[in-house]
């Protein structure tokens, strides 16, 4: 080979590195162009991610809010009922005082209780009522019953009151 073979062998070479270089250079440079943009892309959806998470969250207290102030509405109303039934029943317990002094203080006793449960209502919780209920169950036992019947009839009368109109089953099959 002559020098001038070797010049041109040695120039292509050196071409064919220099475009190998330049290809290495483009396909580094693409990458970390790819790369950057993932980055940009991947920081967008978290940003986006929690606002999303922070709106939910805030609409999550916001329900909370209003269902736990529907919540003590509903309790403070209980409480108000069960109050007016213990003032019925103190009313029952003066009926009973001059023949019966015996059951009118058992009664008054139940009075009290109610009063309690109506103030447990309105300031504690459902396990403290619950608790107080069986704890007045165990020290008396009789006036625990009489209250369950009381409230039964109660009921009875209060869902008969607010019923409106008697249902079709209630004429006993009399078809005309």
């Amino acid at each position: 080979m002559s020098d001038i073979d070797m010049k041109k062998t040695s120039f292509s070479q050196n071409k064919k590195t220099g475009s190998s270089q330049d290809v290495k250079d483009q396909v580094a440079d693409a990458g970390a162009d790819l790369k950057q943009r993932a980055g940009a892309a991947l920081q967008a959806s978290t940003d986006a991610a929690q606002d999303k998470l922070k709106e939910a969250a805030n609409a999550a207290k916001e329900v909370a809010s209003g269902a736990a102030d529907r919540v003590q509405e509903q309790q403070r109303s209980g409480a108000d009922f069960v109050e007016r039934f213990a003032t019925n029943i103190r009313d029952a317990a003066r009926a009973f005082e001059s023949d019966a002094p015996f059951a009118a203080r058992g009664i008054n006793s139940a009075a009290e209780y109610v009063e309690d449960a109506a103030e447990k209502i309105r300031n504690g919780s459902f396990r403290d009522l619950v608790d107080g209920a069986t704890d007045f169950a165990k020290r008396q036992p009789a006036a625990f019953l009489g209250i369950s019947v009381l409230a039964g009839f109660t009921a009875i009368r209060f869902l008969k009151a607010s019923g409106g109109q008697p249902s079709p089953s209630s004429d006993h099959g009399n078809k005309s």
